[in-house]
């Protein structure tokens, strides 16, 4: 059973969040000032270039997708735009090299939807003896020719001049 945590005061909650969110942007701050320092700001995969408020479109991709390996000279990071960096990452989890927060998995769940299911059963002839099926597959195979073959003086079945020579 967990112990209940002694309430915090507001006052230190709001030191706690500001030291959590100023080192967040100084981490998040040098690595982009840093790639766009040292590269041109074009995107590495479909090569648009971005400028003025347009730049913000410009993100930081870490090839090895570790956020923490971060080489002063910019070897692990390349400037995708926002597109690029989604399809990037979107291979990457499709190619199963991606984990959850939690370590879950990110495949995608089995499909339950079956399109062809009881197809069988409706291909299948309903008869309910063996003879009847017989029967009634030569019957139904009878009908046929006789609705085939061409009346006396009707030659709407025979070809015309010119046709099969």
């Amino acid at each position: 059973m967990k112990r209940p945590r002694p309430p915090t005061d507001p006052e230190r909650q709001a030191r706690i969040r500001a030291e959590l969110r100023r080192d967040r942007e100084q981490r998040e701050a040098s690595c982009r000032e840093q790639s766009l320092r040292l590269f041109q700001r074009v995107c590495g995969r479909c090569g648009r270039a971005f400028e003025g408020k347009r730049l913000r479109e410009l993100t930081v991709h870490h090839r090895d997708h570790n956020n923490n390996n971060n080489p002063p000279d910019g070897g692990n990071w390349e400037l995708l735009c926002l597109y690029c960096h989604d399809h990037e990452h979107e291979k990457q989890r499709m190619a199963g090299h991606a984990v959850g927060a939690a370590g879950e998995s990110l495949e995608p769940a089995e499909s339950i939807f079956q399109p062809l299911a009881g197809l069988d059963a409706l291909l299948k002839p309903k008869a309910s003896a063996p003879g009847e099926a017989q029967e009634s597959t030569a019957n139904h195979a009878k009908e046929e020719v006789k609705n085939e073959t061409p009346k006396s003086g009707d030659n709407s079945a025979m070809p015309g001049p010119g046709v099969g020579n």
